[in-house]
């Protein structure tokens, strides 16, 4: 038997040990797409605030926001803090046989928060649990009468059998079976949303859609629904008896400058929010779904059903998580999150506009909320004609295979010549993303807009060419 690695042998296993394991045990593949980029072939040493700090001592301005993670910035002092009381007094963790004070408190937490009647959580570990939560509570809500769900067509909910069923964006290679009865409906469009309500009339005039699910700020694609949408989407749910479900897993916890995107529209209360990522203040793994009183009551409130809410029940209630939590919600309110957010647009948003201005031929559009936004690039027929020469085999099966080597370039390029780590989405547009933490000034806001610009300057064909030539072509 070959030895077992202590945790002291990690810490000095090389990028290349690394890459190694990950081929034997973790996967292959994976290793050849991400060290396609320079931060691929690098270890981060350690993490603080806004920054990476790796074993070859460059300082790496972190301005993926953890994709959503990150509001509070790496190992936030406070947060490290609470989790080291919590280890050092020994508290308990996982028995579901005594009542947890962090999961009441936490619940009490956000009940104060939220708006409404929005006071009955569960905490399973990912925004994807929290999401099939949320549909499993709407279905039993209606004691499985109703048999549809209805999702936008550019929605991003998981991916779990469920929550991928949920996801608008169909996965380009492989689709896998999920939840019945989905369907789908233009994003932002209530009259599709109505006419899909009448269409699932049953004779008697019951309508068969138990839930309907939106992101009232899409981080896929950096659009939002209108408060005009929102507010009529929520009388048809309350005129049909529909359990009108909020996502704001990425945009909680004031990303967008707001503590959740919907409560910048006052009294406009779903009856279920999902949030995660930044709600384990960037350390632990818990998510959570909240519920109007009513529509839990109905559903779970009884002897028989009070425990058939768990999405994942071994780790329901982690201590740890949820006393992480706890302290992360106190520093977005002591902090004043959402006015953060707010202030790091001010900066943000004037200068990608003026950049996508000086750059017309290479930026398509910016957009975005709060600490939020997206710049989207242009392709066009030269630059797909410089890539089908660069690439071998041609364009892949990936229909947005070009713009994803685009943004890859530009995201390569702000690594390399800048030490600034970026990021594109995997869904809808493939936007190049700006998301900063919440925790960052003004000054790393300016070098990011000051980076970019510069990048942009050199032109598509040059950075696409560089970076095929560097780092994709040796993957055919």
């Amino acid at each position: 038997m070959n030895k077992l690695l202590t945790i002291d042998d990690t810490q000095t296993l090389t990028a290349k040990q690394v890459h190694d394991l990950y081929r034997r045990h973790v996967n292959r593949s994976q290793v050849s797409l991400m060290t396609s980029f320079g931060f691929g072939r690098e270890l981060v040493e350690r993490a603080e605030g806004a920054y990476l700090h790796q074993r070859d001592g460059r300082r790496i301005l972190d301005f993926t926001g953890g994709v959503g993670v990150l509001n509070h910035g790496h190992n936030h002092p406070r947060i490290l803090a609470a989790r080291q009381r919590f280890q050092q007094e020994q508290r308990m963790e996982v028995h579901k046989t005594y009542f947890s004070p962090y999961v009441a408190a936490l619940g009490h937490n956000l009940a104060q928060l939220l708006p409404g009647d929005l006071g009955m959580s569960f905490f399973p570990n990912s925004g994807a649990e929290a999401v099939e939560g949320a549909v499993k509570l709407a279905y039993k809500y209606h004691n499985g009468s109703r048999g549809r769900v209805l999702r936008a067509d550019i929605a991003f909910h998981g991916k779990l059998l469920g929550s991928g069923s949920l996801t608008g964006q169909a996965q380009e290679t492989f689709r896998f079976p999920g939840i019945q009865g989905v369907v789908t409906y233009p994003y932002g469009d209530l009259g599709a949303i109505r006419a899909e309500v009448a269409r699932s009339r049953a004779a008697n005039g019951e309508c068969d859609i138990y839930a309907i699910l939106v992101e009232p700020f899409s981080a896929s694609t950096m659009q939002w629904c209108s408060e005009e949408f929102l507010r009529g989407l929520r009388a048809l749910c309350t005129q049909e008896d529909i359990v009108l479900v909020f996502d704001e897993i990425y945009t909680g916890w004031g990303k967008t400058g707001s503590l959740f995107y919907f409560m910048r529209y006052p009294g406009l209360v779903p009856d279920v929010v999902t949030t995660s990522k930044s709600f384990g203040g960037g350390k632990s793994s818990v998510s959570a779904y909240v519920a109007r009183e009513p529509v839990f009551r109905r559903a779970y409130d009884n002897m028989v059903d009070a425990l058939l809410q768990s999405t994942s029940t071994t780790y329901y209630g982690f201590g740890e998580e949820t006393a992480t939590a706890i302290e992360a919600i106190n520093i977005v309110v002591d902090d004043d999150y959402p006015a953060r957010a707010r202030a790091i647009e001010r900066v943000l948003a004037p200068g990608l506009e003026r950049i996508a201005k000086e750059h017309a031929e290479t930026v398509a559009d910016v957009r975005g909320a709060g600490a939020l936004h997206g710049v989207f690039l242009r392709e066009g027929p030269k630059l797909l004609e410089l890539a089908a020469r660069l690439v071998p085999g041609g364009m892949t099966r990936d229909p947005r295979f070009l713009t994803k080597l685009i943004t890859s370039s530009v995201v390569n390029a702000l690594y390399r010549d800048h030490d600034i780590y970026t990021y594109y989405t995997l869904n809808g547009s493939n936007p190049l993303v700006a998301a900063p933490p919440l925790i960052v000034e003004q000054p790393e806001v300016e070098r990011f807009l000051e980076a970019l610009d510069r990048t942009l300057a050199k032109g598509l064909p040059r950075l696409l060419t560089k970076f095929v030539q560097e780092k994709v072509s040796s993957l055919w």
